[in-house]
């Protein structure tokens, strides 16, 4: 970062320090750190809410790591960790602030990211087309598939061969026509020859730098791997869709937390009305078939909508079979008019299994047409459970937090203090829900809550945190320093700890004094309804008779 921009940020610095610390001293599974020198001038900065966290573990299994505003058109070096929920929306898992632009410090920077998040590693990570953060990603998440944003080269692009877009209209068009619509590999590689060849542009280096990355940014070679992207066009666009709106060139440091903030609750509001919407509406059905009433049920309305034009799209995509081996069948299946575009699809089943040539349930997880010919061609009726992956259902945040990539990527942290948190979190919700129901309930659960809450005052008072636990809890309020390039530096003795823990429990104990009175005040409203009620029929009676005489 410039020494002009270092001393643009100012104080602004300390006032998210200020903001980050007193969001800890909240909420414990608050998780931050700094990098660097004590002064906190010259390290990044990183930050999760407990939310963030949750949804890693839901939904960690692809990243988009966006350092947009790191260039110097901003006036905030602000980064942010995102990803998809189940309704294809953005969501949040984690922020920086980059003060320093090194390796070691975006080395830093993921480590601690990954510290954060338990230690589960994702199975991809998109990124902007930066040297640093290749090398960085490559050293800490060397299992990570790395892609690096399309929208981000080609805009590049555009700037690095601006004579040759001016000079020949056609060759925007025809180049992302190489790049996004090739569908093998070869194809790829035959149409870009035919590009360069047409353009004279055989010898240029920046389209040779490109190629040479070819593996880490065009979609022929990113199929065999889960992005989560609908299309092969979706994701061509800005990395930073989650703060955009938000976040632009003339926010200051100053302003950085309170759009932060707006953010967070905007995005999260949406989530809430998809949410109300999976739950309460119901879609159009536009086949017979059980399996769009199944997929109905299972996805949320967004990833349902998705499958339901694959679905559809059977009806013009036949399978024919062209071998059949006695254990695996093979299966051509085009569009008709279209059968220079066929794909291929191997069937077993006793195993009910299928791969297509397109990869695009490996690559978004969702089921393919060309799976869907052949699975109506052999009369399969209902979406074999492979083939659902619960983080695109509407009980994707319900129940245990499972890894349906497990076999892609080791998972060493199932045990981890954050998942614990997030189970019980999501328990104690069910709870509500079900407690909340009539008033009976609302008493038996209240009981129940209290002495539930006796246990654990008394296993809390009987068995210490261990040391694996608290520095899975961020230490229990701990900032991370460097010595040399990174150092972890406890800042709460035992004593606050302790404190905290006193500070908790009698906030506990004035929550459940506050539903006491809630109770009571419920309780009174419900006698007022019933006098109401029975004063009102003892008019309606006393109507009825006066009309009879």
């Amino acid at each position: 970062m410039s020494a002009t921009r270092h001393r643009a940020l100012g104080g602004g610095v300390n006032h998210v320090l200020d903001y980050l610390r007193r969001m800890q001293a909240e909420n414990p599974s608050f998780f931050y750190a700094i990098q660097g020198d004590n002064d906190h001038t010259g390290g990044s900065i990183f930050w999760a809410d407990a939310t963030s966290r949750m949804n890693y573990a839901y939904f960690g299994d692809t990243v988009i790591f966006d350092t947009t505003y790191r260039t110097n058109r901003y006036r905030v070096p602000f980064a942010s960790f995102t990803g998809l929920n189940h309704h294809g929306q953005p969501v949040l898992f984690g922020c920086a602030l980059i003060l320093n632009d090194s390796e070691a410090s975006f080395a830093w920077l993921f480590q601690t990211w990954l510290h954060a998040m338990s230690d589960r590693r994702p199975i991809s990570i998109t990124t902007d087309p930066d040297r640093l953060i290749q090398m960085a990603v490559t050293q800490v998440l060397p299992e990570t598939r790395l892609r690096f944003n399309r929208w981000s080269i080609f805009k590049e692009t555009q700037e690095k061969l601006a004579h040759i877009y001016q000079s020949q209209p056609t060759f925007e068009i025809e180049f992302k026509k190489c790049v996004n619509e090739t569908e093998t590999i070869n194809e790829f590689e035959s149409s870009w020859v035919l590009l360069l060849e047409r353009y004279f542009v055989m010898d240029n280096e920046w389209l040779q730098s490109m190629y040479n990355a070819r593996q880490q940014w065009v979609p022929a070679y990113m199929r065999d791997t889960f992005f989560g992207d609908f299309s092969i066009t979706e994701r061509n666009i800005g990395l930073n869709s989650f703060f955009e709106g938000f976040v632009n060139a003339s926010t200051t440091i100053q302003m950085l937390i309170k759009q932060y903030e707006k953010a967070v609750a905007s995005w999260h509001e949406k989530e809430l009305k998809s949410d109300y919407d999976t739950t309460n509406t119901s879609p159009v059905l536009k086949t017979p078939s059980p399996m769009e009433k199944q997929a109905a049920n299972l996805y949320t309305r967004r990833i349902f909508m998705k499958f339901q034009e694959e679905l559809v799209e059977t009806l013009a995509n036949p399978a024919t079979k062209i071998d059949d081996s006695g254990t695996v069948a093979t299966y051509r299946v085009a569009k008709f008019g279209e059968e220079h575009k066929a794909h291929t699809v191997n069937f077993t089943s006793f195993e009910m299994k299928a791969n297509c040539s397109c990869q695009m349930f490996e690559h978004s997880g969702i089921i393919c047409r060309h799976i869907l010919a052949v699975f109506r061609a052999k009369n399969v009726l209902t979406l074999p459970s492979q083939y659902v992956l619960k983080r695109w259902t509407r009980n994707a945040k319900i129940g245990d937090m499972q890894d349906e990539h497990a076999t892609e990527l080791p998972n060493n942290s199932r045990e981890s203090l954050t998942d614990r948190s997030n189970t019980l979190r999501q328990e104690a919700i069910k709870y509500v829900e079900e407690g909340a129901k009539s008033i009976h309930i609302y008493n038996v659960a209240m009981d129940a809550l209290q002495e539930a809450l006796k246990k654990v005052s008394s296993a809390k008072n009987q068995s210490p945190v261990s040391a694996e636990d608290g520095a899975l809890s961020n230490g229990r309020n701990q900032e991370l320093h460097a010595a040399g390039d990174t150092e972890t530096v406890a800042c709460q003795s035992a004593d606050e700890k302790e404190k905290k823990i006193r500070e908790l429990t009698t906030e506990l104990e004035s929550i459940n004094r506050r539903c006491e009175v809630y109770r009571a005040n419920l309780l009174a409203v419900l006698r007022d309804m019933e006098e109401q009620k029975l004063k009102l029929s003892v008019k309606v009676q006393n109507a009825r008779l006066n009309l009879r005489e």
